[in-house]
């Protein structure tokens, strides 16, 4: 029986729930609600298992919400450490972007992004997560200004143009992106938004 999962486990017997899917579900409901709107009890339904068990396995909501965050990175935003191996800047924006739309073109996943919805919750008991949130997208920008510093020096990139601006352009675009795509914006017109923006991204 799920109910006697922790007391199982307690017992040094394996848990009768997959941890794994239980995070999963957990994602889904972070991702579809947000940090703040997502409470304990929709949480544990979707997990499929009792309050004292989320606590045993994964901590408390805010430790599950890193775990969740962490989930995320791996499985949806593995295209944000491919895009930097491109052989050129126009590269690597192409690839940013192709796969933000890719994923809100997904049927299967909540649209939007969890990294931007978690980022503007404003509640006190958010304020942690919009830490760790914001942080996590510092170590994002650091590496995509390096990725296009080295652009520049390679002459890869226009001499009027600032590695670090170009970079927190090509981020504000992924997060309207993910905007626009949560509030209901069509895959045809987030398309055009893509085609758009390689349209006027800097050349030679």
């Amino acid at each position: 029986m799920k109910n006697m999962d922790t007391a199982v486990a307690t017992r040094g017997r394996p848990r009768e729930f997959d941890a794994d899917d239980a995070l999963a579900a957990a994602l889904r409901v972070f991702w579809t609600r947000g940090y703040e709107g997502a409470s304990l009890s929709e949480l544990t339904e979707a997990m499929g298992i009792t309050r004292p068990s989320l606590y045993a396995c994964f901590g408390n909501k805010e430790a599950l919400f890193k775990k969740a965050l962490d989930l995320y990175e791996t499985e949806k935003m593995a295209y944000m450490q491919t895009a930097l191996d491109a052989p050129t800047a126009r590269g690597v924006a192409e690839r940013l972007l192709h796969g933000a739309l890719a994923n809100q073109a997904s049927s299967c996943d909540p649209k939007g992004c969890l990294g931007v919805i978690s980022s503007v919750a404003c509640g006190a008991e958010a304020e942690a997560i919009k830490a760790e949130v914001v942080a996590r997208r510092a170590s994002s920008m650091a590496a995509l200004v390096q990725r296009f510093e080295q652009a520049k020096a390679d002459g890869d990139l226009p001499d009027g143009v600032e590695p670090e601006a170009l970079a927190h352009y090509l981020i504000a675009l992924l997060q309207g992106l993910s905007v626009q795509a949560g509030t209901g914006m069509c895959c045809d017109n987030l398309g055009r938004m893509v085609d758009t923006a390689l349209a006027m991204w800097p050349g030679r």
